[in-house]
């Protein structure tokens, strides 16, 4: 028995502003229904903006990562697609055309790329909707019905966030994906299991909809087109309705936006923000600097990081360097839920930590140590214009003097420490 899987993938752009109003796009950290204003709360007379340009060139670096076609030059209209839901105030969410068609990532077909806005959020059981989310910019990419398991899914989203998070394109946040699943069995009529909201609940939210209609056709049940909800804490899906089609939706260009045009010096930016994917960069790293393959692929998780690498490289044993960035810099950024990006370090701080270590300035231990305080601490910088007080992370060598860490080879300085701890630990001395 076939099974065939397409997936309808929502990505949050990376964006301050919302879609068509000025409200910024930090939700989750305001109070419910204060980032709103008259336009994304959908009320009378709040005309949208101009689309926001930042998230037209972040789909358009998801198109390019994609491999997929723009649609240069020609007239791409917003879209009333219309349902009556809580968290929807204007009753429509407005969608784009296509911006972008026939991609391919991991062998797995791209079908379009659009860009959309993003509604609330209802919580159901309460009755409450918060409509702070509402016109946050979304990416919405349309696979092929390419893949044949969960784990096929699995492995395609995997590869798909590591390159949006490499360019840095969508927002670093809890729910900034969202992926709608389209399942069948070859033959049988094909079921949506809607709003997924984390990777590993989608290769679940699969397991349990393949082997349910797998169960209901050797039962000799007809599989019936309706759109799914997934209980994570129950880990099956659950009917919410009969699926609509695309009549449905009753879709209308929206009179209110002028059709967006892709122009080439757009495509072209995007080209050259994308020129290298990371996989490519990988290989190149551990081609070009003699390194192992495995701490290439490591390095290139994130873009900085990456980054930082090359500009390093030359000043240092290549390999020795990838071993320490893969491994104790890594650790302690992973430990902190930590991006290299949004650390506070940048090339500066480690390349200053490790030449210190490569001096023999400092022990490795002593060098961790200093790792750990820069990643912890932070201090108060008055700006050069004589602004505000700015915050920002101390540098490894005014660390390691005011903690002593330095290491010595003075004689007298040795002994004179160990005559202290031999005096201050009588009993282990004993």
């Amino acid at each position: 028995m076939k099974t065939i899987i397409g997936l309808e993938i929502h990505v949050q752009l990376n964006t301050r502003a919302k879609i068509f109003c000025s409200c910024p796009t930090n939700y989750s950290h305001a109070a419910p229904n204060t980032n709103i204003c008259p336009i994304c709360a959908g009320q009378p007379g709040g005309k949208p903006m101009g689309i926001n340009r930042q998230a037209l060139a972040n789909a358009l670096k998801i198109a390019k990562m994609l491999d997929a076609k723009p649609e240069l030059e020609k007239d791409i209209f917003m879209q009333r697609k219309h349902y009556f839901y809580p968290d929807l105030p204007s009753g429509y969410q407005r969608t784009s055309k296509p911006l972008a068609k026939d991609g391919k990532l991991n062998g797995i077909g791209i079908w379009e790329v659009h860009i959309e806005e993003d509604p609330g959020r209802y919580e159901l059981k309460k009755g409450l909707v918060d409509y702070n989310r509402s016109g946050v910019p979304l990416a919405e990419i349309v696979t092929a019905p390419d893949m044949r398991s969960p784990d096929d899914a699995k492995l395609f989203l995997g590869k798909l966030e590591s390159y949006l998070r490499y360019y840095d394109v969508i927002k670093d946040e809890v729910g900034t994906m969202r992926i709608d699943a389209n399942v069948s069995q070859e033959g049988s009529a094909r079921v949506e299991v809607k709003n997924i909201n984390s990777f590993s609940n989608v290769c679940d939210a699969l397991a349990f909809e393949v082997k349910r209609q797998r169960t209901q056709i050797e039962q000799g049940i007809k599989i019936v087109q309706e759109t799914r909800h997934f209980d994570e804490n129950s880990g099956i899906t659950i009917r919410m309705r009969k699926k609509e089609t695309a009549d449905d939706y009753r879709y209308v260009p929206d009179p209110d936006i002028p059709p967006m045009v892709i122009t080439a010096e757009d495509w072209k930016a995007a080209e050259t923000e994308v020129s290298e994917l990371p996989d490519a960069r990988a290989v190149r790293i551990a081609s070009e600097y003699k390194i192992d393959a495995t701490d290439a692929g490591v390095l290139v998780i994130e873009r900085e990081f990456a980054d930082a690498y090359e500009g390093l490289a030359e000043k240092h044993d290549k390999q020795k360097l990838a071993n320490w960035m893969r491994g104790p810099l890594r650790k302690q950024l992973n430990f902190r839920n930590l991006l290299f990006r949004t650390s506070g370090l940048d090339e500066n701080h480690i390349g200053g930590l490790y030449r210190m270590f490569t001096e023999g300035k400092i022990t490795d231990n002593a060098m961790e140590q200093i790792l750990i305080k820069m990643l912890d601490s932070e201090v108060l910088v008055k700006a050069r214009n004589g602004g505000e007080y700015v915050k920002l992370k101390e540098m490894p060598h005014e660390i390691a003097e005011a903690l002593g860490l330095f290491r010595t080879s003075d004689s007298l300085t040795v002994e004179s420490a160990c005559r202290k701890a031999i005096e201050e630990n009588p009993k282990a001395v004993d």
